[in-house]
C-alpha cells in the first residue's frame, strides 16, 4: 500500500499548497478505491484525498457500512491524520471499529479506529 500511496501523490492537483495527499478506501468485499487531493485558487472548492476516495466508492454503489478501512498518506515525510471534514465523512459512513491507517512516505504507520479519531461524532441523530 505504501508504494501505491506514494505513486498517487503525483496525481494530486496542488498548485497552491504543493502538499500532495493520497488515500485508499477498502470495502468489506476487498474492493479498493483511490483518491488524491484536488485544490483550486479559492481553496474551499477543492477536495481532500480521503473524501475523493470515499466518493469514488459511493459512485460505484457502495453505501454506509460497506467500508472496511481507509489508508492515508501526506507528502511531508511525517504521519498525518485526516482533517476534521474528512473525519466527519468517515464517522458517518464507516463502522466505529473500522481502521484508519496513516502512513509517512518513510514507511512509518499508525493505526486508529474510527472511534479513536472521532470519539464524539456528529450524526443523523443530532439532526432530530
Amino acid at each position: 500500500m505504501i508504494e501505491k500511496l506514494i505513486e498517487l501523490h503525483k496525481n494530486s492537483y496542488v498548485p497552491i499548497s504543493n502538499f500532495p495527499v493520497s488515500a485508499a478506501v477498502i470495502t468489506k468485499d476487498e474492493k479498493v478505491f483511490y483518491g488524491v487531493n484536488v485544490e483550486d485558487a479559492s481553496t474551499r472548492a477543492g477536495t481532500c484525498a480521503e473524501r475523493n476516495a470515499i466518493f469514488s466508492a459511493i459512485t460505484a454503489g457502495y453505501k454506509k457500512g460497506d467500508f472496511k478501512e481507509i489508508h492515508v498518506m501526506i507528502s511531508s515525510g511525517r504521519i498525518g491524520t485526516p482533517c476534521f471534514v474528512c473525519r466527519q465523512m468517515i464517522s458517518e459512513l464507516f463502522d466505529e471499529t473500522a481502521l484508519i491507517k496513516c502512513y509517512s512516505t518513510k514507511g512509518e504507520i499508525k493505526e486508529y479506529t474510527v472511534k479513536e479519531l472521532c470519539p464524539y461524532p456528529f450524526g443523523e441523530d443530532d439532526l432530530a
